[in-house]
Order: structure tokens, then C-alpha cells, then sequence
């Protein structure tokens, strides 16, 4: 029987090789350099006899899969499918290097620590032990590393689904976004593992105006101030809550006062509830019962002295479950109100919420709850939602099982994992990496066996 000690080393070394690539994706086609990761990682893997294929869609943006055959062509297969990539960071906000890759007290610093290199390390590292031990399933384990997920997965695992889908196919997924664990008023803990995420409808609004001299800008056209009065009614848009069984689960495992367990329960006090919690714990709240709306970008203007007649405004729009593009446009409309009229919509990226099925008697779902147990004995899972978007879509929209997934310690909780991701002084302790390695170890063999 292995233990989470045995996994922490090994995996932390890869974690930090990993951050040091800085496979940065800005969104932009030639970005992420994945292929440095994906280099790394198939040196790792061909080191335990793995034959690995490499997959190039477009330079130096691979994804590789490498594969334990199993002895059962009808027995249920897994897939543990990780991103190699990392968002953009501003150094000037960090404490530390983002991409040296440090141990500092006991934690790995580093862009992409969270997201999700420290998974994409400990998937590896599990994959990679299993391998030299001559493990031999009956359905076949598939160790997916992944391209471009930071901007949709066009050059990841949506073109892999459009061209190889046949080799990255499984029946049942574990990606990213899950294993925080939380203790409730009765001092039982809980495990969230994500079995859905919201949807994604990035929109550019382009807002038009009349060009003039900036001399004389009474009464002018102005598409710059219009635009910043877009911006303004979108960020002080309250759409209403969608609370459902996924966000009761959730509350069910706070550790709350129970008048402020009642009030995000409830879709007419929900508001007043999160202006009067932490930052930290509203923001988190507020993004799994509500679509939300970030404008992010504006693109506009050509010179000083010039009223611009065209802003384009670039919105994050993340949507709750059972919301449709009809929808969306619909929100906007309420949001903007007579201004709607004064913007062009287009679609900059979608893809609807999904949702997999779990519970007792769902092989995976038991198969987690076995071997939470190892780290947390008498914990219990709970269903989540991703409010960020992951590349299990792919899969779940093919009628696959898919989780987000792992397992870290006692302090990396809720509130901590939700300022960490994608923000200043990411980082991630070694103790969740053995935990988490040590974790899709024993599914791996418990599921497959």
C-alpha cells in the first residue's frame, strides 16, 4: 500500500520543472509554447517504458497521450486529463519569481501551482508509478496532457476531440477544480469534488459613436463614454440566483452561522448576505448562484484629440446551469437597458453549462469517496460546480463521466484556493501534491482492477 509521503518529492520536482517552462497562453494562437511541457513530460513517462504520442496542431502547441493498454476492450476506462498551459501574470505583484518555481515554507510558488500544473504533476507521477510497477487494468488508463486550455482548448483538447477523439476517448475523467475539503458546524469534513461547471459566453460588445474633433466635445457622439456607461450598468448588474442541489450541498458543509446559512439559500436575501461576508468567501459564493458578467478588455479611440466612433468591450460572461444563448442576450438587454440598442453583440466564445452524474453507485463517485478516506477517514464528497471553465465539457457533452478532482490538505480550503487561482502569489503546498498523487494512484488501481 503506497502513502501520500512516498508521492510528495517526486511530484514536486515535476510541479516545479513545470512552472519553469512558463507555457504562458495570452489567448493568442502562437502563444503557450505547451510543447516545452509536453517535451518535459514525455521524457518523464518514456522513462518508465511508456510509449508516448505527441500531437501537433499548430507549432509548438503539443499535447501528448500516453497509455497503460488494458486486458478488456468492454471494461470502463479512465482518462486523467491535465492542461500544461498557464495565464498570463504581472511580476510586480508577486512576492516572489513566479516562474522559479521555489519551495517557501513548504509551498511551491509558481504560476500555475493551482492551475492546475500541481495536478498535471501528480496525475504524472501517479501514471508514471503505476507504469514501473507493471500495473495491467482491465479497461485501459490514459494519461492526456493537454494544450490551450487556458483559452478554450481550440488548440487542445477540442481539436483533439475533433481529430483523435478515438484516442483520448474514456469513460470516466478526472481533470482539475476539485479536492478542497471543508469542516461543518458538527465538525465533519467534506470533500468537494466538482461534478459540473458553468457555462461560457464571452461576448464583444462593440459600441458605436461619431467621430469628431476632441476640441469641441459638447454634445458629441462620444463612443468612449458611452462604452464606460456599458461598462458601469454590466458591473452593477444582479441577475437572480440559481440556487440548486450542487449549491445546497455546498452549504450544507459551512461552517456558518446558520441565519448566514439561510441566506445563501435564499434567492431573495442572497445579496444582502454576501455584502456582509469576506471578500474572499462572497466572491466564491456569488460566482456558483450567479451568471456574472466581467468586462475585461476595451479595445478603441485613435488619437488624443479624436472623439472615437467604435469601443469594443470584451465580456467574461460565465452562466448557471439551464441558461441559453437566448438567454444570455437577454440578460445583456435587462443589464444595458436603452443602450442595448446602441451595441453590436458578437460571439466570442461559447459553450453551454454541463453536468455529470453522481452519487452512490456511480463506480468513479465510490471509487473517490474509497479513497478519500486515506487522508480524511469518515469524510464525505459533495457534489461542486466549476464557475471557471475546464476541459471536461469536451467529454461530459459526449455522454463521458467527468470529475474535477484531487486531493489537498487541511489548509488549502475554499477561500484560499479561490484567491490563489489565477492570482498574485499562487502557490501550492507539497503535502496537497502527495495527497493528490497518492490519490489518482489508488483509483487508478481500484476502478480499473
Amino acid at each position: 500500500m503506497a502513502s501520500p509521503d512516498e508521492f510528495t518529492g517526486p511530484t514536486t520536482e515535476l510541479l516545479q520543472a513545470l512552472i519553469r517552462n512558463e507555457c504562458v497562453n495570452d489567448g493568442t494562437p502562437d502563444s503557450g509554447d505547451e510543447t516545452r511541457n509536453a517535451d518535459l513530460l514525455v521524457q518523464y513517462l518514456e522513462g518508465a517504458g511508456l510509449e508516448v504520442e505527441t500531437f501537433t496542431p499548430r507549432a509548438g502547441r503539443d499535447s501528448l497521450v500516453a497509455r497503460i493498454e488494458g486486458s478488456d476492450p468492454d471494461a470502463p476506462s479512465l482518462c486523467l486529463m491535465a492542461h500544461t498551459d498557464v495565464v498570463p501574470v504581472n511580476p510586480d505583484g508577486w512576492r516572489h519569481d513566479p516562474f522559479a518555481g521555489e519551495v517557501i515554507d513548504g509551498e511551491v510558488w509558481g504560476r500555475g501551482a493551482i492551475d492546475m500544473l500541481n495536478l498535471t504533476s501528480s496525475m504524472a507521477v501517479a501514471f508514471r508509478r503505476l507504469a514501473t510497477e507493471g500495473f495491467r487494468p482491465k479497461g485501459d488508463l490514459i494519461y492526456f496532457g493537454v494544450a490551450d486550455e487556458e483559452a478554450g482548448g481550440v488548440w487542445g483538447a477540442e481539436w483533439m476531440a475533433e481529430h483523435h477523439w478515438d484516442t483520448i476517448d474514456a469513460d470516466y475523467v478526472l481533470t482539475e477544480l476539485g479536492g478542497w475539503s471543508t469542516v461543518d458546524p458538527h465538525g465533519e469534513r467534506a470533500v468537494t469534488i466538482n461534478v459540473g461547471e458553468k457555462g461560457l459566453a464571452w461576448r464583444r460588445l462593440r459600441v458605436s459613436g461619431t467621430p469628431g474633433h476632441g476640441s469641441m466635445p459638447f454634445g458629441s457622439d462620444n463612443a468612449l463614454v458611452k462604452a464606460a456607461e456599458v461598462v458601469r450598468r454590466l458591473a452593477s448588474y444582479r441577475p437572480a440566483a440559481h440556487i440548486d442541489d450542487l449549491w445546497n450541498a455546498q452549504v450544507d458543509a459551512m461552517d456558518l452561522p446558520a441565519d448566514v446559512l439561510a441566506g445563501l439559500r435564499s434567492p431573495d436575501h442572497i445579496w444582502e448576505t454576501l455584502e456582509a461576508l469576506p471578500t474572499a468567501v462572497a466572491r466564491t459564493c456569488h460566482a456558483h448562484t450567479h451568471t456574472t458578467f466581467s468586462p475585461n478588455v476595451a479595445h478603441g479611440g485613435q488619437k488624443t484629440n479624436t472623439i472615437p466612433d467604435a469601443i469594443d468591450i470584451d465580456v467574461d460572461i460565465r452562466t448557471v446551469p439551464g441558461t441559453t444563448p437566448d438567454d444570455v442576450d437577454r440578460h445583456l438587454r435587462e443589464a444595458l437597458g436603452e443602450l442595448y440598442d446602441h451595441v453590436e453583440i458578437s460571439v466570442l466564445q461559447h459553450s453551454d453549462p454541463t453536468r455529470s452524474e453522481f452519487g452512490e453507485g456511480n463506480p468513479l463517485w465510490d471509487t473517490l469517496t474509497t479513497h478519500t478516506q486515506v487522508a480524511y477517514p469518515g469524510a464525505k464528497l459533495i457534489p461542486g460546480l466549476i464557475v471557471g471553465g475546464t476541459d471536461a465539457r469536451f467529454y461530459r457533452n459526449r455522454g463521458r463521466v467527468a470529475y474535477g478532482a484531487g486531493l489537498f490538505s487541511p489548509s488549502m480550503d475554499f477561500a484560499s484556493f479561490g484567491t490563489r487561482f489565477h492570482g498574485n502569489d499562487e502557490r501550492i503546498d507539497t503535502e496537497s501534491l502527495g495527497l493528490s498523487a497518492n490519490y489518482f494512484y489508488g483509483i487508478a488501481k481500484d476502478l480499473l482492477t
